[in-house]
């Protein structure tokens, strides 16, 4: 009976998986809100099954993109089932919200490599070049305005500026693959979740953001790639450049943190919930000084327990 209600699952979620892919592909009105949908199927199967279940699902789910539609969806395919088994299976295993969101984070990151890997070796599309071909038809368009509008002297200063932004952005595609895999993994947890609550009657939700707390190793990750940053490293080397993506990523975690806190200190003294929100949208407006701020009471909250200590002293 579990077996037969299992492979009647099965064959439900490829269905539903199937429709939206098609979806994605050839109804380009939709596609951007289907898109985000397809990993939904997986979660909902491997939550209740498990990950090796899932597997055989995931195999099948490959085998019938490659069939039914074009050979160059499948990176798509790849990319959200992955995603979507590590989530459910996460679910499936009683795991925390956020521990849930860091193992789905990982398959989408795996999935966003496949996407890169299968690209390059089967079509030759090198994403780092059609990157700089994008930025540098972008600045040549904004340069030919400047020039009509007698600016042309700017432009020269502006094309070196351009250039070594565009470098920067280069080495930092690691943290923008992270940064991708980070949102669709909560995008697709999120909407999982109310499939999920709403079908099975369960109560799956991501605590306050208030309640947000990473791990203090991040701290020192973060303080030793800034300390391996003081060394003489080759500016185009490999090195320089993981200690700049672990510099960036760390950071914005920490900054994530400072936020958290934020709302948390908000929540704990009774103020208004306005508060914390302004203080997001003032340091969208002045990032300069304010994001550096908010990343250094990140940085406390972590390696002083902030929030602890402002508990322990009501007490």
């Amino acid at each position: 009976m579990n077996q037969s209600r299992k492979m009647t699952d099965g064959a439900l979620m490829l269905a539903i998986f199937m429709v939206l892919l098609l979806i994605t592909i050839f109804v380009p009105v939709l596609s951007i809100i289907s898109m985000f949908f397809l990993p939904i199927p997986f979660v909902f199967f491997a939550s209740r099954y498990g990950f090796k279940p899932s597997l055989l699902m995931f195999a099948v789910a490959m085998l019938l993109t490659t069939l039914f539609t074009t050979f160059f969806s499948l990176p798509l395919a790849v990319l959200m089932g992955l995603g979507g088994l590590t989530i459910g299976s996460a679910i499936y295993k009683g795991l925390s919200p956020y521990e849930t969101w860091a193992r789905g984070t990982l398959g989408f990151v795996i999935g966003l490599l496949f996407v890169f890997v299968f690209s390059q070796v089967l079509f030759s599309v090198n994403w780092v070049e059609e990157f700089e071909i994008i930025v540098t038809d972008s600045f040549e368009m904004s340069a030919s305005l400047m020039e009509q509008f007698g600016a042309a002297e700017q432009t020269e200063a502006m094309g070196e500026l351009l250039e070594l932004q565009v470098q920067v952005l280069i080495d930092l595609l690691p943290v923008g693959v992270a940064l991708s895999a980070i949102l669709l993994a909560f995008l697709s947890q999120w909407i999982s979740y109310k499939f999920i609550n709403r079908i099975e009657r369960k109560q799956h939700r991501f605590p306050p953001f208030r309640n947000l707390r990473f791990p203090t190793s991040i701290i020192w990750v973060y303080f030793f790639a800034l300390l391996l940053s003081f060394f003489n490293l080759d500016p185009s080397g490999i090195y320089f450049m993981a200690v700049q993506n672990v510099i960036v990523l760390t950071g914005l975690l920490m900054t994530l943190q400072g936020f958290s806190f934020i709302f948390f200190y908000a929540h704990h003294k009774k103020m208004s919930k306005f508060i914390p929100i302004f203080s997001i949208v003032l340091t969208i407006l002045f990032p300069t000084f304010l994001l550096y701020f908010v990343r250094i009471l990140g940085i406390i909250d972590i390696g002083f327990r902030l929030r602890d200590r402002l508990k322990n002293g009501n007490k």
